[in-house]
């Protein structure tokens, strides 16, 4: 299938073209960003000379419909909302790695995103591949979870649909790959490396996503306590997790629960009891890897999960969705081994 990227000179941009160059199923045929100056790729990004040849080009929706049939997005907020309904309109299968379509409720968007939306979600499936399988491979349009979101929600699953919490506290520490290709004054080396700094305190825009979802899987689910932090490491995130127990529970219960839960998911790996999670051991991959404990003189349950935020948290799922829709495996093109150390 004919594929264009537009956002294709951001780190998710540039994952997916990295990912597209030896899918076999996936051509690259067009790559665009609004920034096009016409120039090839590899003057912005010299590591893909004598690999990828291609132009920057504008984004010029009747062009691109000419030349692709599958087209990634991703782009700023705000951007896909003006586009997608275009692409649509062509007949195109798209996949939005922005935030303009993940939330169902217009007033809920614009409070959090503080920006104007729209009443028309355009028929966008929420892309959790692990849990929206069925969903995803009747689909149109897809819309990526967010990083955080992904990170969060896959090792909350099992939690949530069991009735097991109604409450959680999250904790999540992400790279600074994850901040965007744009710099600013948190992400100046100087002021990030040998620190940390926790942001958007009860602000994040993944905040809503994250409970909309809780939410279809367990009604009786609450508003979570939800704080992120930047810490010096280029790809990554790890989501430390707390809830309390309804009932008590063991931890080699947990541990068959999720492997259970997660069983016909390729790309979700369950720790064995006392092992946990670093980023590191995911970078570059398409996995989330899960360890799980209970404490009983607490009676709390804690979960730690790992993602690549460039890979699993964006581009690698946003592949893995588009395999889903086309009928393919979903491990296609996208089973990497991690990169270690």
């Amino acid at each position: 299938m004919k594929t264009a990227i537009i956002g294709a000179t951001g780190y998710g941009g540039l994952e997916l073209i990295r990912l597209l160059q030896n899918h076999p199923y996936l051509e690259g045929v067009s790559l665009h960003a609004s920034s096009a100056n016409s120039e090839p790729l590899f003057r912005q990004y010299p590591h893909l000379q004598h690999i990828i040849d291609k132009n920057i080009e504008d984004i010029h929706i009747d062009r691109i419909a000419s030349k692709a049939e599958l087209v990634f997005l991703a782009t700023p907020p705000g951007v896909a909302r003006s586009i997608v309904p275009r692409l649509l309109a062509h007949g195109m299968r798209v996949i939005d790695l922005s935030g303009d379509f993940r939330l169902r409720d217009r007033h809920t968007y614009e409070t959090w995103y503080k920006r104007e939306g729209g009443d028309e979600l355009h028929g966008a499936v929420y892309g959790l591949s692990e849990w929206q399988r069925d969903a995803i491979t009747k689909a149109q349009f897809i819309s990526n979870p967010g990083c955080y979101a992904t990170a969060a929600l896959l090792p909350a699953a099992p939690l949530m649909k069991q009735g097991l919490v109604d409450s959680l506290i999250i904790d999540a520490k992400s790279g600074v790959s994850g901040a965007g290709k744009s710099p600013t004054t948190m992400t100046h080396f100087p002021e990030i490396q040998d620190n940390m700094k926790i942001y958007k305190v009860n602000e994040h825009q993944h905040i809503p996503e994250i409970e909309q979802m809780l939410v279809e899987w367990n009604e009786e689910a609450k508003p979570i306590t939800f704080s992120t932090h930047l810490i010096p490491i280029t790809r990554g995130i790890m989501v430390t997790m707390y809830a309390q127990a309804k009932r008590e529970v063991t931890t080699h219960f947990l541990q068959d629960l999720y492997k259970q839960s997660y069983e016909e998911s390729p790309f979700v790996r369950i720790r064995e009891i006392g092992m946990y999670p670093s980023p590191k051991e995911v970078c570059g991959s398409n996995y989330c890897d899960i360890g799980v404990a209970y404490d009983e003189r607490t009676g709390r349950i804690t979960v730690v999960s790992v993602i690549d935020n460039l890979m699993k948290g964006a581009a690698g799922q946003a592949v893995q969705n588009a395999n889903l829709s086309l009928g393919l495996d979903e491990q296609t093109g996208i089973g990497f081994v991690p990169m270690y150390p």
